[in-house]
């Protein structure tokens, strides 16, 4: 027989997000240098973080979007880049959707952009 504890998986008891494709925020900051320490610092703010709601997101980060669809833009380097995330707030899971200059932004749908 299981127990509970064997059953749940072990990011529930992990107050933190998992960012999934930071290969993508690495590949951004190649082409675009100075993307890079401010993608790192979003990245492990992001990792330390328990976001349960998107009030929690709102309370660190008041310049972040809410949208549809669990979606979330940040605004990087004071908003020369945007950061499309979708969030699992219930297994603690961040996924990158977009990141691209505000031009780029500009180009696409944020509600259902996916990474290329």
């Amino acid at each position: 027989m299981f127990k509970v504890a064997e059953m749940v998986p072990y990011w529930d008891y992990n107050a933190s997000m998992k960012v999934i494709a930071v290969a993508t925020l690495r590949r951004f900051w190649g082409s675009h240098p100075d993307a890079e320490q401010p993608l790192r610092a979003w990245h492990d703010e992001a990792a330390r973080a328990d976001w349960k709601q998107p009030a929690h997101i709102k309370a660190q980060y008041r310049s972040a979007s809410i949208l549809k669809n669990r979606r979330v833009v940040f605004n990087i380097r004071g908003n020369d880049y945007r950061l499309i995330v979708a969030v699992a707030y219930k297994i603690g899971v961040v996924y990158v959707k977009f990141v691209g200059t505000h031009a780029q932004y500009d180009e696409i749908d944020a509600e259902t952009v996916e990474i290329e």
